[in-house]
């Protein structure tokens, strides 16, 4: 597992993207519960790309549905995010992961998809980077000063 990244996502405010991949299919909110709509949002990784936790929480799932391959992982704020259409989980229930930690392996699709109790929420809102803060660092020979703690969850760019 990756070191944790400072638990700069504890909010939920901001996932980091889970792959570094563009989003192929888009969410589309279901009309009702049963009706057709995109539940996530899909990439398209390269096959057998790592797959990282968007954000720290802990693995309420992990295995096959229907032949495929899901991890699930809950996070502080109650939420869940889903992954799915994976080659391969890494991660077994129970497990603790730490944003930035591989929890999967993709197949040629990834599906992404976070919800709050049964109710799907489209994560491209929040969907972000992790950026270092910028430091200067002097030229003149003056020592420099301590870079500052942290990283941070800026937009994604398109």
């Amino acid at each position: 597992m990756a070191a944790p990244l400072f638990g700069l996502l504890a909010a939920g405010t901001c996932f980091v993207a889970p792959v570094d991949a563009p989003v192929t299919d888009p969410f589309r909110q279901p009309p009702c519960e049963w009706c057709a709509g995109n539940r996530g949002i899909e990439f398209g990784p390269t096959t057998g790309h790592e797959v990282i936790a968007a954000a720290s929480g802990t693995v309420t799932f992990s295995g096959s549905v229907a032949g495929t391959t899901y991890v699930v992982v809950q996070h502080a704020d109650g939420t869940r995010t889903t992954y799915g259409m994976l080659a391969r989980a890494e991660v077994g229930r129970g497990a603790h992961v730490d944003v930035g930690d591989q929890i999967a392996v993709a197949g040629s699709r990834l599906h992404f998809g976070w919800r709050d109790g049964d109710t799907y929420l489209d994560p491209t809102g929040v969907l972000g980077r992790l950026q270092r803060r910028p430091r200067l660092i002097p030229l003149d020979g003056t020592a420099p000063r301590t870079a500052p703690d942290g990283v941070r969850c800026v937009a994604r760019e398109p």
